[in-house]
């Protein structure tokens, strides 16, 4: 799967939210300045194209939802930083995201749990 550019990434993101949009929905979620409508049209395309999103025909009307759903797109980029700038280690990503991210003890609390929980069903 490939990485998508910012612009067509922040596109997927609405969609994602929304589940189903047309276009007016999707140009409300962009804050100011909106880009124009045939950028927004450009952009639906090229993820059409790429297989991201499809649609449902309303007369006119294009009712836009996502066809790669946002976990499997983002596990995917997850598993290529770890591969590429980790030596494919897990550990050391994790390692280095528990020390570099800025998480609260709470949030590592949290993290500290999912881990006992995934050795538990090891």
């Amino acid at each position: 799967m490939i990485k998508l550019p910012q612009t067509e990434e922040q596109l997927m993101e609405y969609i994602w939210e929304m589940q189903q949009a047309f276009t007016k929905d999707l140009m409300d979620k962009y804050p100011e300045p909106k880009p124009a409508q045939t950028t927004l049209a450009t952009l639906l395309k090229r993820l059409t194209d790429k297989k991201f999103i499809s649609y449902k025909l309303y007369g006119n009307s294009r009712e836009y939802y996502p066809l790669v759903q946002k976990e499997d797109y983002f596990e995917k980029h997850i598993n290529n930083i770890v591969e590429n700038f980790f030596d494919n280690s897990a550990l050391r990503f994790a390692s280095f995201f528990t020390r570099k991210s800025k998480m609260s003890k709470k949030e590592l609390e949290e993290l500290k749990k999912i881990v006992d929980e995934q050795l538990k069903k090891q």
